[in-house]
């Protein structure tokens, strides 16, 4: 059973259609990309998987069930977690601590003014397990404000994780970053969708991101979908080379 379905989805904003009858399918364990010009459609389109916006028209099935109607938060509980184009953290709190609030939370914890020795002991090691996956460990107790952009979108990227999603959404994880923090939060999405076996989908502008992790790509082009297929048949599509690269057809 494949594990997202988004089946002919549109969003209006009045008279502008900025997802026009896009339809998708990913399987458990893949790795998708989501490509294409700016105002293509990409981040609508994840507002629509997530819940942040109603389709106009169309259906969203997660997991085999309907959740078109479903709010964010209920997505969430069902097994979805996403990350922004602008990072969300608590900047004033440390790394540990800004794991800890998604941990508790996961845990159905984060509303007890209290722990036992073993909720607290649970709670630790999936902390110690998400700095690790990370490379956070030596910067554990530091205030995520202080850290570089590429360090402040792994804590994120691990707060997400630290939700036991069964899809993982990223949206420009690597916006804004220099060659080597691109370098590393690549291999940080690589890492995860490898020893945590989960399913990736991202919306990522750097190409090199997106041809060197994604499985197969799909190519949006004002609000509606131009393409999809593995990385060679998108890099060799005339029709993506004329609408996203800008090269004659």
């Amino acid at each position: 059973m494949s594990l997202l379905q988004v089946q002919n989805v549109s969003r209006h904003f009045g008279k502008l259609v900025a997802v026009n009858g896009v339809s998708l399918t990913v399987e458990p364990g893949e790795l998708r990309a989501i490509i294409g010009p700016n105002g293509a459609g990409k981040t609508t389109f994840f507002n629509l998987i997530s819940g942040f916006f109603p389709p106009t028209s169309g259906k969203i099935l997660f997991n085999g069930q309907d959740v078109t109607a479903l709010s964010p938060e209920q997505r969430v509980n069902r097994g979805m977690a996403r990350t922004f184009q602008i990072t969300e953290i608590f900047p004033e709190l440390s790394v540990a601590d800004n794991l800890r609030i998604a941990v508790e939370s996961a845990a159905g914890l984060r509303l007890r003014p209290w722990l036992g020795a073993k909720d607290r002991g649970l709670v630790r090691a999936r902390i110690d397990e998400l700095l690790d996956l990370s490379s956070l460990t030596p910067k554990a107790n530091r205030m995520v404000g202080e850290l570089s952009h590429g360090d402040q979108r792994a804590a994120e990227i691990m707060m997400s994780l630290a939700l036991n999603p069964k899809i993982l959404l990223l949206d420009e994880p690597a916006a804004g970053m220099g060659d080597q923090e691109t370098y590393d939060i690549s291999r940080l999405i690589r890492r995860v969708h490898k020893q945590q076996k989960l399913t990736i989908v991202l919306i990522e502008h750097d190409m090199r991101v997106v041809f060197n992790l994604a499985d197969r790509i799909m190519v949006l082009g004002e609000g509606a979908m131009l393409a999809e297929g593995p990385p060679e048949d998108i890099a060799n599509s005339e029709i993506v080379q004329a609408a996203y690269l800008g090269k004659a057809a």
